[in-house]
């Protein structure tokens, strides 16, 4: 009779110990906690030693300053209010469409076959090179914003959505149809939850973009918001509120992205977001 040979279960301290991360691991972490200031501090340095020419690279320090005027004064916060309002509803106006759109050419081939061709064609086209047409159409105002945030936005969230829906399994169609599922069914409890991840990827695509959008649109037919504080800021050449409005851009368009991560985590349990 041949021996056999038990091993023990791993102990719990064990398994705990092989979970940490290791040396590498640790030194990864700190780099990605300190990078950032790190770079803040390089770019000081060499800024304040000459190395940098201080006119379109100021001292960190300096843009600080510049940075704190305008938020003890107020004035930062009625370009935010603008350009917010801006990317709000121009992001809703081609978002929503966009999963609609998706929605439904992912689900009927004909009309696919009919549109799809349309949209892809119009895709390519850059909105910055439609924008003079969208001012002579809508004027100097915000309307004109919306428009060009929408198409932009439009764009990312249809194709990602029509992926997502794509994607789905044959067989869970079949299942919601012997069910006795109606169209409206299938959209709210088999397209839509299905193609949800790739939604999400599509909506943080689409406010990345918008807020690209935003800050080009601004610089022209604007007298407010970040891109046009930034258009001023270069004209007067004043490079540390340049600069500001830049960060201030950067960190609205990074929060935005928080949030959809969030509202992701919420409606996606599942996503690694």
């Amino acid at each position: 009779m041949s021996d056999t040979i038990t091993e023990s279960p791993p102990r719990c301290e064990e398994i705990v110990a092989s979970a940490r991360p290791g040396i590498s691991g640790k030194i990864f972490e700190t780099a990605s906690l300190f990078g950032p200031v790190l770079i803040l501090l390089i770019w000081e340095i060499l800024s304040r030693t000459g190395i940098l020419d201080a006119r379109f690279f100021p001292p960190p320090t300096s843009i600080a300053g510049i940075f704190y005027e305008q938020f003890s004064s107020g004035a930062i916060f009625v370009h935010i209010r603008a350009t917010l309002s801006r990317v709000l509803v121009g992001y809703l106006l081609g978002a929503i469409p966009g999963i609609i759109l998706g929605l439904t050419l992912g689900l009927f081939k004909p009309i696919r076959m009919i549109i799809g061709p349309i949209i892809a064609a119009l895709y390519p086209v850059p909105n910055i090179a439609i924008f003079p047409l969208i001012l002579l159409i809508f004027g100097l105002g915000d309307a004109s914003k919306y428009v060009i945030i929408a198409i932009g936005a439009f764009f990312l969230v249809f194709y990602n959505t029509l992926s997502g829906v794509l994607q789905i399994p044959q067989i869970h169609f079949d299942f919601a149809r012997n069910a006795g599922a109606n169209k409206f069914e299938t959209y709210r409890y088999v397209a839509l939850p299905s193609a949800l991840p790739m939604i999400f990827t599509g909506f943080r695509l689409a406010c990345g973009t918008s807020f690209i959008i935003i800050a080009a649109a601004e610089f022209i037919g604007a007298k407010s918001g970040l891109g046009w504080l930034i258009w001023m800021s270069w004209q007067t050449f004043s490079v540390s509120k340049m600069f500001v409005g830049i960060v201030v851009l950067s960190l609205l368009g990074y929060l935005a992205t928080l949030g959809i991560n969030l509202l992701e985590k919420k409606f996606v349990p599942w996503s690694n977001y």
